[in-house]
């Protein structure tokens, strides 16, 4: 068993190429299972943000599962995988691990240290939860990954500044105009990307903020946050003549606007220049726009110059954050490879309680006068040194599945104890119950059989 992660981001792929790479949230649980009905995975979660679209499962193999989500991603984009091969990275086992580690906590956004991914994540684990594309192994995974995260963020400094792609967005516009006074800007999209927006203008010294989003209600109530003024996608159009910058960040599938539409109202603003900027993937304003004059248009690959000058402070902060990665890198494994145990100490406490219930039994047959506390009394000792006894041998068992050659001190354990008999049994109602229970995530005991040991992930 392995955990992987295939996909691309800002860094291996531009813009035009990572749009074309984007699930519709209402297509998600449909990815999901398209997803785990892929050759070889066991569990799943998908990613998908403006700047990144991963794909994280668990395998039961490695050496083709790269292959498999290729070929899933080519069916589902209906995309020759030639056209963006070249632009997705793979991770495998404890890099993968690291990776996802450095992605919820913000490590590895456009923004160092950025918390909406954090958000992303949890959402996007939670979604994969609800459609039981989740088991034993991403269950606890990416619960230790959000929790860490935000434990980055509570005992570093890296959070002290708000920065994200929004507020870097703002940055731009103050670097063109020096300050928002007297200026008209229309926020596009009334979602947390947009509130974002709209909430560093505001702090920014906005005073004139239009508000423009497809559901009017929506946008009222954002606006009213901010003092801004809500339109509706039509009445934006007609505000353009009066509008200086511009910030979009939609959820849609098509252009928000035009080339023509921005044309004609550049007619009306007498040589006035427009500022627009696109943080939306896919993008929300027609790459042709800036061929308009007087226009100035700005994507979200063009934001990365800005987001640098911002780093510095952040990137030391990032450097306590690694070493709480490594921290948690060791956890994770320490934990992952208790699973080959846990059927092992299950079948030793099963025997054990046999043993005992037995030994009580033959205890009331050969001395039938004793009164109920008496054999309360007795019952309750008898299992105390049971107890006892185990308490070593399971310990031993988990510190060696740590070690070296974990199969060896598995198979030495189980002729040991003689728990043959147990873990054969065990097996035999799991499979009856896979018969008879409808399909569902996997459980550790289908990702590990009794008696097998955990992979060790392989250090970067």
């Amino acid at each position: 068993m392995h955990i992987i992660a295939v996909g691309l981001n800002y860094k291996t792929a531009p813009v035009e190429v990572r749009e074309k790479f984007t699930f519709a949230e209402r297509d998600l649980p449909a990815a999901l299972h398209g997803l785990m009905e892929t050759k070889s995975i066991m569990e799943c979660v998908i990613v998908a943000t403006c700047n990144r679209t991963e794909l994280y499962a668990v395998v039961d193999r490695h050496h083709l599962c790269g292959h498999y989500i290729r070929s899933f991603m080519e069916k589902w984009f209906n995309m020759p995988r030639e056209q963006f091969t070249n632009h997705l990275y793979m991770y495998e086992d404890e890099k993968a691990i690291q990776h996802l580690l450095r992605v919820t906590s913000g490590l590895d956004s456009m923004v160092i240290g950025e918390t909406q991914i954090l958000g992303q994540v949890k959402s996007a684990f939670l979604l994969a939860q609800s459609e039981k594309t989740t088991g034993t192994v991403f269950n606890m995974l990416f619960k230790q990954a959000v929790t860490m995260a935000k434990r980055a963020h509570s005992e570093t400094m890296i959070g002290e500044t708000a920065v994200s792609v929004s507020y870097a967005a703002v940055e731009l516009g103050k670097q063109i105009f020096g300050h928002f006074n007297k200026k008209t800007v229309m926020v596009i999209g009334a979602g947390e990307t947009g509130e974002l927006t709209a909430k560093h203008l505001y702090a920014n010294g906005a005073e004139r903020v239009l508000v423009v989003n497809r559901t009017f209600e929506r946008a009222a109530q954002l606006a009213d946050k901010f003092n801004g003024i809500p339109c509706s996608m039509d009445e934006a159009v007609k505000k353009l003549p009066e509008t200086d910058i511009i910030i979009s960040s939609t959820g849609s599938e098509n252009y928000v606007l035009t080339r023509d539409q921005v044309k004609d109202a550049m007619k009306k603003r007498k040589s006035k220049p427009l500022f627009m900027i696109d943080i939306a993937v896919p993008r929300d304003l027609d790459p042709a726009i800036a061929s308009v004059d007087n226009v100035f248009l700005y994507d979200i690959d063009d934001l990365e110059g800005i987001v640098q000058s911002n780093l510095e402070q952040r990137r030391q902060e990032a450097a306590k954050i690694e070493v709480m990665i490594e921290e948690e890198l060791k956890l994770f494994d320490q934990w992952y490879k208790t699973l080959g145990v846990v059927p092992l100490i299950r079948a030793l406490q099963t025997k054990a309680s046999n043993i005992h219930e037995e030994t009580m039994a033959s205890l009331t047959n050969k001395l039938p006068d004793l009164n109920e506390h008496q054999l309360k009394v007795i019952r309750k000792l008898t299992k105390s040194i049971v107890n006892q006894m185990m308490q070593d041998p399971i310990l031993g068992i988990k510190e060696m599945a740590g070690e070296k050659r974990p199969e060896e001190a598995m198979d030495m354990f189980v002729k040991l104890f003689a728990l043959e008999e147990q873990l054969a049994e065990s097996k035999k109602k799991e499979e009856l119950a896979a018969v008879t229970e409808a399909p569902s995530a996997p459980k550790h005991s289908e990702l590990l059989h009794p008696g097998a040991a955990a992979p060790a992930f392989s250090r970067p």
